[in-house]
């Protein structure tokens, strides 16, 4: 029989010769059409026959064999770390969870973790940039010169420190009472979110310009943010001045007021 140039039908020949004219062969592992992880492939296992008289082959498939698919997880979170501040269900959890923070710098210097204080379930958020050194003693925020003016304002509009809720950008004192850097607002942001999530308010107050960008991603002046209603998840936010910025230049409480009247009148919208 003349040898042929086919490598497959080389191979044939060579069984036949070895183990007689029936056989029974498994394409090799090369020719079989690997299954999709998203798709059963149906590889078909042939018989190959050769006719001793003519030197014919007739090749039939005899079995099918359905690979069983890929394991696709039911929860496709299920191979990924999902932090554990995420999980929590209330303030307090959220707190205890993150209060020994140190993703950023600002962990380690430090005095105190400055959580956020008020109603948890408070229809009025105030978000600040960041503790000062008497927040950083206490472990609350604005309660120093800032946070009695904070206060006052709260009170000229018909709120109470104890009906809202407040909290900063960054829970940790930058040294010095500098502005936080983005990487320290990147990593603290996380948890701010979490709060906000956790209280659900109706209308979201931001407290100077590093406020307003932390939360909003928007890079403006606080000039150019004042007076306009912005969007965070859903919920209405305004922007005004920090009240430590007030204490350096009394001229801009009248703005202050101005934009704090518009709030008021925003709030009482939405909840009427």
């Amino acid at each position: 029989m003349q040898k042929s140039k086919n490598p497959v039908i080389s191979l044939l020949e060579l069984q036949k010769q070895i183990f007689g004219d029936d056989l029974f062969m498994p394409l090799p592992e090369i020719l079989k059409v690997q299954p999709s992880p998203h798709q059963a492939v149906t590889t078909a296992i042939k018989s190959v026959h050769i006719d001793k008289n003519t030197g014919e082959q007739h090749v039939q498939p005899v079995n099918q064999v359905e690979p069983e698919m890929a394991h696709e997880p039911d929860n496709i979170t299920e191979n990924y770390a999902v932090p554990s501040y995420s999980r929590a269900t209330n303030l307090d959890e959220l707190n205890d969870i993150i209060c020994n923070c140190q993703h950023c710098v600002l962990g380690s210097t430090r005095k105190k973790f400055v959580f956020g204080v008020g109603n948890p379930d408070a229809k009025v958020m105030l978000i600040g940039e960041g503790p000062g050194a008497e927040e950083d003693i206490q472990g609350e925020p604005f309660v120093g010169r800032a946070g009695q003016l904070l206060t006052d304002i709260l009170k000229a509009i018909n709120f109470s420190r104890q009906e809202v809720y407040i909290a900063n950008i960054v829970k940790c004192r930058p040294p010095g009472n500098r502005t936080p850097v983005q990487e320290e607002i990147d990593a603290c942001f996380p948890y701010l979110a979490k709060q906000i999530e956790l209280i659900k308010p109706t209308i979201i107050l931001c407290l100077g310009s590093t406020a307003a960008t932390g939360l909003l991603k928007k890079r403006d002046t606080l000039g150019h943010m004042r007076q306009k209603v912005f969007e965070y998840s859903k919920i209405p936010v305004m922007v005004t001045y920090h009240p430590a910025a007030l204490l350096r230049n009394p001229g801009w409480k009248r703005d202050c007021w101005e934009d704090v009247k518009a709030f008021r009148a925003l709030y009482d919208k939405l909840i009427s």
